[in-house]
């Protein structure tokens, strides 16, 4: 990982009915290896909370005990101010998960995909076709109601996916990867979907390897690597706090290779990632003056974003 050390998150003096997640010292190893390495968080009530880390750090272990689908060696975990442990059957009760891979029923229809899921909470027959009316309305799938899952596009697929999760009206819908494999229009309807869940006040924990998503998205966010908390808080104080405010990116415009060196000279702190030269600065104006006097190169300018962030805390290694 990157060479910035991990912290450790003060306990927060909020009320139980301010948060629905209280995270302690959570631990978990497999094979003498430690995944989760105590870490200590909390998610508050109706907020947009995500969890970021390259592959192998710790956040779908993470998730997974949140959910109750992996048992921890050790912590405290608590959700809706009720003990992770006693009390699991009735924290599930409240809970909507959207996992990664679609786990649909591809021989079901789309509304017997969300019946069937509706009976495992013991909802009456009516009722439930209730709630599968409101649901397609939301996941705009009304007219494909009758369609079998086979048919739906992997967007549709996903947005009845999440519908299904919201079936029981959870106080906390979990979304692990909820847009992989999406083309951009298909990215941004689910992503108002669940800008209008949070609007609504349904409290969201996301994970996603798509940093746009976690900054348009998120009220706050989890960094991990190795295990541990890098840092959590919001998107922007993330940016804030670990790069400079904008940067502009170099290339070369000809066959001829960038050669960074030449740069050196520039107000800005310089990183060279095949073959771009990322300037990051305070001073972005002047920077990219004085690149107009270099011939034979093209340049960006852009705001510093989370990716930036993302880079500098975990490192730019391949995880595999």
């Amino acid at each position: 990982m990157g060479g910035l050390p991990p912290i450790q998150l003060p306990v927060s003096a909020a009320s139980m009915d301010d948060l629905i997640l209280i995270a302690r010292h959570l631990c978990k190893s497999y094979d003498g290896r430690m995944v989760v390495d105590g870490i200590t968080f909390e998610v508050k009530r109706g907020e947009c909370f995500g969890m970021l880390g390259p592959n192998g750090a710790g956040k779908s272990t993470t998730l997974r005990m949140i959910i109750g689908m992996t048992e921890r060696d050790s912590g405290d975990l608590h959700l809706f101010g009720l003990d992770m442990d006693p009390e699991q059957v009735a924290v599930k009760a409240r809970m909507g998960v959207v996992f990664q891979e679609d786990n649909l029923d591809d021989d079901l229809t789309v509304e017997e995909n969300i019946l069937v899921y509706a009976s495992y909470f013991g909802m009456s027959r009516g009722r439930a076709r209730e709630r599968v009316g409101e649901l397609l309305e939301f996941a705009q799938l009304t007219e494909r109601r009758r369609d079998t899952v086979r048919k739906l596009s992997g967007g549709m697929k996903r947005r009845l996916v999440l519908a299904r999760a919201l079936v029981a009206q959870p106080e906390l819908v979990v979304l692990d990867e909820p847009t992989t494999g999406l083309d951009p229009q298909a990215r941004h309807v689910i992503w108002q979907r669940i800008r209008s869940l949070r609007e609504n006040g349904v409290t969201i924990l996301l994970t996603s390897h798509y940093m746009e998503e976690a900054q348009r998205l998120c009220d706050r966010i989890l960094v991990l690597d190795g295990g541990k908390i890098l840092d959590l808080d919001t998107p922007a104080a993330l940016v804030e706090r670990y790069v400079e405010p904008e940067v502009v990116e170099v290339r070369s415009a000809t066959a001829e290779p960038l050669e960074p060196e030449r740069f050196a000279p520039l107000p800005a702190r310089l990183e060279e990632v095949d073959g771009t030269l990322h300037c990051y600065t305070r001073n972005a104006s002047e920077v990219m003056a004085l690149l107009c006097e270099h011939p034979g190169i093209a340049l960006v300018r852009r705001p510093a974003n989370l990716e930036d962030v993302f880079l500098q805390l975990t490192g730019r290694e391949l995880r595999d």
